[in-house]
């Protein structure tokens, strides 16, 4: 077993509040026994035109006090960030492992130009799926709107990802909720993996509607085991590799596949 905590705070545009509210989640979830514990994306700061002006690298003052927080609590960190770039930001998850160091950093593929939305204006994209070990799991890394791709998912389990951590600003608006409880759900149920979803919590004092909550872990047979609804919290979660090995036991579609990528 390994605990898993969910960490769905409301987000400002200030990264130090900001930070202060993940460190006090990170304390949370040390108390309650989590050894990983997920933060949603663009926690260092929402969306918006500043993000440009408030991107910082990821030896920079955000990431290195969420390193501290996690040195300080033996726990790894999963958080959203936006690293400067040329003329445009990466839309980053960054991994931190116990000891405070960095393990991993994913940039966001596939960017959110839908809705009336164009955060391709702001954001340039990442082009490699990144699958990182912590808390003695493989996990692979999911940024928002990457979950309506299946590809993407497909590929990080071909790469050994047990369980997928999905960090999201998930924007709210006709049919949105369900289609991410649902996207979340099929990610789970085709690849026969573990689901960790983490959302921000809505911010009654933004101007934008980003930040539906319904942060939730799934299983491999697609049973939501929580479901944070849309206020902020920290929810401990249990990970039971058994489950996968009885679910993929009884439902081997990983093994039926007859199409893959490049047609073979």
């Amino acid at each position: 077993m390994t605990r898993i905590a969910l960490c769905q705070i409301p987000v400002s545009e200030d990264p130090a509040a900001n930070l202060d509210r993940a460190r006090t989640a990170l304390g949370e979830a040390a108390a309650g026994g989590a050894e990983l514990a997920i933060l949603p994306e663009a926690t260092l700061t929402r969306y918006g035109r500043r993000i440009t002006d408030l991107a910082q690298p990821l030896d920079g003052p955000f990431v290195t006090g969420l390193a501290e927080a996690a040195r300080e609590h033996g726990l790894s960190v999963i958080a959203g960030v936006f690293e400067p770039g040329d003329h445009r930001v990466h839309n980053t998850a960054v991994a931190i492992g116990p000891t405070g160091s960095i393990e991993a950093a994913y940039r966001k593929i596939h960017l959110f130009d839908s809705f009336g939305a164009r955060e391709s204006e702001l954001v340039a994209p990442g082009d490699t799926p990144v699958v990182v070990e912590l808390a003695g799991l493989r996990v692979g890394l999911v940024t928002c709107y990457d979950i309506r791709f299946p590809e993407l998912t497909r590929a990080l389990v071909d790469a050994g990802a047990e369980v997928f951590a999905v960090i999201a600003a998930w924007g709210s608006g006709p049919m949105k909720e369900e289609h991410w409880t649902t996207l979340v759900r099929a990610r789970a149920i085709e690849n026969t993996t573990w689901v960790a979803a983490v959302g921000q919590a809505p911010n009654p004092e933004a101007r934008d509607n980003f930040g539906i909550g319904r942060s939730m872990l799934v299983d491999p047979m697609g049973v939501v085991r929580t479901d944070m609804g849309p206020g902020p919290g920290v929810q401990i979660c249990e990970f039971d590799s058994q489950i996968t090995i009885a679910t993929r036991n009884a439902l081997p579609c990983l093994e039926h596949r007859r199409l893959r990528a490049g047609g073979s």
